[in-house]
């Protein structure tokens, strides 16, 4: 008899071109062989060039979702990206404590790859002081650990300080990632407030990158829902998104979206 897939749950946003938000979250939990299950927090009128329109979700309706959800189909890992207004972070920071979920992934989602604001400053303020403790892992890349810890990060000593920052502030373990750095080279930083680790590849010249940080939280929370430790869940993520944007399809005028359907690795 075939074991049944872990169910994961994605609480983001929606993306009208495919590519990012819980379009891309269900096609990796998918890949990886989750049951995807969804909370809608915002409706995003997009494609690869721009966001041109954003509606969040009101409160009660993103709580609703979550209660059915939670109710009858309980995950064994979470994501959260694009969460919009303080009072949906609030409300979702709520409903995993009183749950008592675990194995949350923390996509802190506040720009968009075509450089469209996703987060007011009041719910940045929220994610930082109420999610981010809740976390097993936040995923940020350069931009948006500036903005969590106060500083500019744009080299990896900056990384790794921002790193400490963000678990001295409550988060269990972060992947500092460092697709921005001025560099040819990769460099993803895990640090988990014991152990140090990271990643370096060659930096592919392409466009193709939009909704990479959607794909690599999701691939994550995937791995955990299937029992991986948290190092072997990154490690895979990063290896997933790295063939992901290698044979990405070329859509599009702008920022293209990756190739979700690559062969993630087996669950064993």
């Amino acid at each position: 008899m075939t074991e049944r897939p872990p169910i994961a749950l994605t609480i983001a946003g929606s993306d009208s071109g495919g590519g990012a938000g819980i379009q891309a979250d269900l096609k990796t939990f998918h890949a990886f062989g989750a049951f995807g299950t969804s909370v809608l927090t915002a409706v995003t009128a997009q494609n690869t060039l721009a966001v041109t329109a954003v509606h969040p979700i009101p409160a009660d309706v993103v709580r609703a979702q979550l209660h059915a959800v939670l109710a009858d189909l309980r995950p064994r890992a979470l994501k959260t990206g694009m969460l919009a207004t303080a009072p949906i972070v609030r409300l979702v920071a709520d409903e995993v404590r009183a749950r008592g979920l675990r194995a949350l992934v923390v996509d802190p989602v506040m720009v968009s790859t075509s450089g469209h604001r996703l987060l007011d400053a009041g719910a940045e303020r929220a994610l930082r002081d109420e999610l981010l403790p809740l976390a097993a892992l936040v995923t940020p890349n350069l931009d948006e650990a500036a903005i969590l810890a106060g500083f500019p990060v744009t080299g990896e000593d900056a990384m790794r300080r921002a790193a400490e920052t963000l678990v001295s502030g409550g988060a269990a373990a972060v992947l500092l990632k460092g697709g921005h750095l001025a560099s040819d080279e990769l460099v993803d930083v895990l640090y988990d407030g014991r152990e140090w680790h990271e990643w370096r590849r060659p930096k592919l010249a392409t466009r193709s990158t939009h909704g990479t940080g959607c794909t690599l939280s999701a691939a994550i929370a995937a791995g955990l829902a299937h029992g991986r430790p948290l190092r072997e869940a990154v490690a895979d993520a990063l290896d997933y998104v790295q063939r992901a944007i290698a044979a990405a399809p070329g859509y599009g005028a702008g920022h293209g979206p990756l190739n979700h359907l690559v062969a993630a690795r087996p669950t064993a």
